[in-house]
């Protein structure tokens, strides 16, 4: 933990170190470079005040400009927002937005660790973070985030079952984030969020699923059920020791099941029988 934790300093240090320099990457343009400077200057002072509406650049809050001045960046790095002054012969700009992108990752087809075949899609929101980054170090930031997005999906969701899967989509998203994150830094790209949105199934996993699912609802139920009749076959068997005890309380038993009868208005016609008459042709 202690080395890991030491491995990541230094490439922070090393990351601040390159965007120093390319924020001061200008100071060492050259004799001729200066010469061209003073040229372009001395051609807008001449050309004025038609020059000026070339010399004029105006930057939004949510953006970032990068001036290249005979291909170095500025002296600065970003600039903005607000209003500024360029040389219109010498420097080139361009305009970042800071603000916070979100892109889908298309379904990706997946093999788990299982060896299920799963489609898998997500969201991801990111910003830039450092705009002198962001054009100095690579060509396409945010096509590059899109594709290493999608190949990350494809890495993480490899290493997990599908249960894991199914059941732990913040811990996956989690990962993902990290590991964008890091990787995107040199690009001066900070990644907020990952999400998984959904996990497709193949129509039979998802037959062979519900089927098991259904056979062990069938199971539950019926060992419920098999609790329930031992459950009732002791209570009967208390009940038929206490009726043993006491001959009176199966009279009562008659003459309440009689009642049970007669109050549902039917043609039903029952004649009780002594138990005694019936225990004496039981004996023959």
């Amino acid at each position: 933990m202690e080395n890991d934790r030491q491995d990541i300093a230094m490439k922070k240090a090393n990351r601040r170190e390159r965007a120093t320099a390319l924020d001061n990457s200008d100071s060492d343009i050259g004799l001729c470079g200066w010469l061209l400077v003073l040229l372009s200057m001395l051609l807008t002072l001449v050309t004025l005040p038609v020059s000026i509406w070339m010399c004029i650049k105006i930057v939004k809050e949510y953006e970032r400009a990068i001036i290249f001045r005979l291909g170095r960046i500025l002296k600065g790095g970003a600039k903005g927002p607000g209003l500024f002054f360029i040389l219109p012969c010498t420097d080139s700009l361009i305009n970042v937005d800071m603000r916070t992108i979100t892109f889908d990752i298309p379904p990706q087809e997946v093999l788990t660790k299982d060896s299920v075949t799963v489609n898998v899609d997500g969201v991801v929101y990111y910003r830039v973070q450092n705009a002198t980054l962001a054009v100095a170090n690579i060509t396409n930031a945010d096509a590059a985030t899109r594709l290493l997005a999608q190949t990350t999906l494809r890495n993480v969701l490899g290493t997990k079952n599908l249960a894991e899967i199914l059941s732990d989509r913040e811990e996956i998203a989690h990962s993902m984030q990290s590991t964008l994150d890091d990787a995107t830094d040199d690009w001066g790209i900070k990644v907020e969020r990952v999400e998984i949105k959904d996990v497709k199934l193949p129509i039979q996993l998802q037959r062979a699923m519900a089927a098991e699912a259904e056979a062990s609802r069938e199971a539950r139920a019926k060992v419920i059920a098999a609790e329930g009749e031992m459950n009732a076959s002791r209570a009967l068997k208390e009940a038929s020791l206490v009726i043993a005890e006491s001959p009176s309380a199966l009279q009562l038993r008659y003459l309440q099941t009689l009642n049970t009868i007669a109050a549902e208005k039917n043609s039903t016609i029952i004649f009780p029988v002594p138990m005694d008459m019936m225990q004496a042709f039981m004996k023959h």
